[in-house]
């Protein structure tokens, strides 16, 4: 199918002039002229070059392929309908997936918006942090200034200079090895996927301790857990980790809570009020 790439233009200023930054985990600013996203905000958020995208903005460019659509489709929050939209405009009509889906549904996105006081995030099959809320960023990692694969998770886990630290860390190792046995599960609906392929190829590869992980041939879906870590800004917390599954796109949303009248639920409480800024100039 041939590239409407006008329309696209079009379409894609729309979709961004529609969203504003505190919908995405950005700070607004107070010199903000343009009424949603920058151009640089949407690029950085899909993994994308600025000028790639101001092209595409232009009407220019390259066709985009069906990564670059997904990856706009997510940092833009299309709806289902605007997904295929974007898609069939591009000359990429909606298929079934050969691997796991990477758009996240409205409805996932709109819960995501609506815990301002709960960490939460959203994982696809192989471990790709896909969205998130700002509390999540406050409390992790800002996931906007990083690219697609640098959010995998288990990427975190394993290399050269964390296979000590996990071995000393049961707690760590045993949610590694529970993420690997997830992974290897994903690996089996997805025995075609070359992102899943390439990520434990990587993994074998620079982590003697995932060989060891990939070897026990374990597969078990990743559930809920309690996780303890030492945050720069509000200390050490110990939080609850829940694990709600999204069955029609094969993804995870996962949040993280503490029961009332906790140090951690206090901490969390702090947390939402100092926000990512503190984190970022720690």
């Amino acid at each position: 199918m041939n590239v409407d790439r006008e329309e696209m233009a079009r379409f894609l200023r729309s979709r961004r002039n529609g969203i504003q930054p505190q919908d995405v985990g950005l700070e607004a600013g107070t010199r903000r002229r343009t009424p949603g996203l920058r151009r640089e905000e949407v690029a950085r958020l899909a993994g994308m070059s600025v000028d790639y995208y101001i092209r595409l903005e232009q009407g220019r460019g390259p066709r985009p392929s069906r990564q670059i659509l997904a990856s706009l489709a997510r940092a833009l929050r299309l709806t289902e309908d605007e997904r295929a939209y974007l898609y069939n405009v591009a000359g990429e009509p909606v298929g079934p997936p050969v691997g796991p889906p990477h758009e996240v549904p409205a409805g996932i996105l709109h819960l995501l918006d609506r815990l301002d006081d709960t960490p939460a995030y959203v994982l696809s099959a192989e471990y790709e942090v896909l969205a998130w809320n700002a509390m999540a960023a406050a409390l992790i990692a800002d996931f906007s200034t990083m690219t697609p694969k640098e959010r995998n998770v288990i990427r975190w886990f394993f290399g050269p200079d964390t296979d000590e630290r996990l071995e000393r860390d049961e707690e760590y190792l045993a949610f590694a090895r529970d993420s690997v046995a997830d992974l290897r599960a994903a690996a089996g609906r997805y025995p075609g996927d070359p992102g899943i392929r390439d990520l434990v190829a990587e993994l074998t590869a620079k982590s003697e301790l995932f060989r060891r992980v990939w070897a026990e041939h374990r597969v078990e879906v990743r559930r809920s857990n309690t996780k303890r870590w030492v945050h720069p800004v509000i200390g050490p917390v110990e939080l609850h980790c829940d694990v709600l599954l999204v069955p029609e796109q094969d993804q995870k949303v996962v949040l993280y809570t503490a029961a009332p009248g906790t140090a951690s639920h206090e901490a969390l409480k702090l947390l939402r009020v100092v926000g990512i800024q503190s984190l970022t100039t720690t």
